[in-house]
């Protein structure tokens, strides 16, 4: 699943427990009629994928969906629900964070031919 929008907060990281997991919370505002504010959260080694955005930059972010039960001293079960992150790309021109060279570092192929080999078995 994927939500499409503009960021409208990047929280800080957070650590929990003395096992130190981490979490992170982006709000990604839609582009719709009624544009949603969705929280979506970041945990362990995914908090660093927010390092190089920014608020006001349009994004895609894959999420997944999470739900949990929770037996509550009573004995009742309760349930919670979450949106989790694990990919995030930039939509707009500007800023965008690229793992890619630029174009100019890559040398143009030299064995290119105008003919296609006719190597089809048909």
């Amino acid at each position: 699943m994927e939500v499409i929008g503009k960021i409208k907060l990047i929280g800080e990281v957070q650590t929990f427990g003395s096992n130190g997991f981490r979490k992170r919370e982006l709000v990604v505002t839609t582009d719709e009629q009624y544009p949603q504010m969705i929280m979506v959260e970041f945990v362990q080694d995914k908090t660093d994928l927010l390092n190089n955005y920014k608020v006001g930059q349009d994004v895609k972010v894959s999420i997944n969906l999470r739900g949990r039960e929770w037996i509550n001293p009573q004995g009742e079960a309760k349930y919670f629900n979450s949106i989790q992150g694990w990919r995030i790309e930039s939509l707009s021109q500007q800023g965008a964070p690229s793992n890619l060279p630029p174009v100019d570092q890559f040398e143009p192929a030299s064995n290119i031919s105008d003919e296609e080999p006719d190597d089809l078995p048909f």
